[in-house]
């Protein structure tokens, strides 16, 4: 199993070079990876900084040379496809090859999200997944679908990593829908219920997850009994730092990773 903190991209200590200094420190304390939480306002909250993810995932790149990086998640309906395939093929470069990319349909209380359905969303959402596989393959894209249209466009940069960039979902794994998703792509880092009264993840829902799958497939939980969770065949263990005093999330981040009883 391997462990990683997530951060939100908001108030004091969290711009992109405070989080350069946050992925050295996890690196140098046995971290596996740093994700980041992708919102331009907070949770809604426009009352505190929130810095672009994206750039600060640049900067943490540059900071380090071992952990994986990551979003979890990128709301896709809030972006153009073909921005985010680019970008994230220019972050696995910079990285040499550490770049996740964890995607979801986007919270509601993001300002800049589509006013739409939560059905539209999930629509752009796999649409968007589409037209981004198959940029990264490097050849020209025909794609004419509901809700993006490129004809012959092509980006000749690929991804370091073969056969793409991981890509993980995020959602309710309670919702058929977000299963199916999770079960097409590369991982899950989904959280289970309604974002206003989250469930906790359970090993037996990880079980579930990794007799629909198999092996080849990573699964990323948050919280709860890390030995718990490893045998029930989680690969990834999680634990998100809220938005605070650096002084706390840096001491969260020297105590290293928990151990496996």
């Amino acid at each position: 199993m391997k462990f990683s903190v997530t951060f939100g991209a908001v108030g004091e200590g969290r711009d992109p070079r405070g989080l350069a200094e946050f992925a050295r420190i996890a690196e140098a304390s046995g971290w596996d990876a740093v994700f980041l939480e992708d919102y331009l306002v907070y949770q809604g909250d426009d009352s505190v900084p929130t810095y672009d993810p994206w750039v600060c995932l640049a900067a943490m790149a540059c900071a380090t040379s071992r952990i994986r990086l990551g979003t979890t998640v990128t709301p896709l309906p809030r972006r153009h496809p073909w921005k985010v395939a680019a970008e994230a093929v220019a972050l696995d470069h910079l990285s040499g090859g550490r770049m996740m990319l964890g995607v979801g349909i986007g919270d509601p209380s993001d300002p800049f999200l589509p006013q739409a359905s939560p059905r539209v969303l999930a629509e752009m959402l796999d649409e968007g997944l589409e037209v981004i596989d198959a940029l990264w393959s490097g050849e020209p894209v025909h794609h004419h679908g509901k809700h993006y249209q490129l004809d012959g466009v092509r980006l000749s940069a690929r991804p370091v990593q073969r056969p793409r960039i991981p890509v993980w979902i995020g959602g309710n794994l309670l919702i058929p829908a977000v299963r199916r998703r999770i079960l097409r792509w590369d991982g899950s880092c989904a959280y289970k219920g309604p974002t206003t009264a989250s469930l906790p993840i359970l090993p037996e829902d990880v079980r579930s997850l990794r007799s629909e799958r198999g092996d080849d497939f990573a699964i990323k939980v948050s919280g709860g009994d890390p030995a718990a969770f490893a045998a029930a065949g989680a690969t990834w263990w999680g634990r998100w730092i809220a938005p605070g005093p650096t002084t706390e999330a840096e001491r969260i981040l020297r105590a290293g990773p928990p151990t496996l009883s």
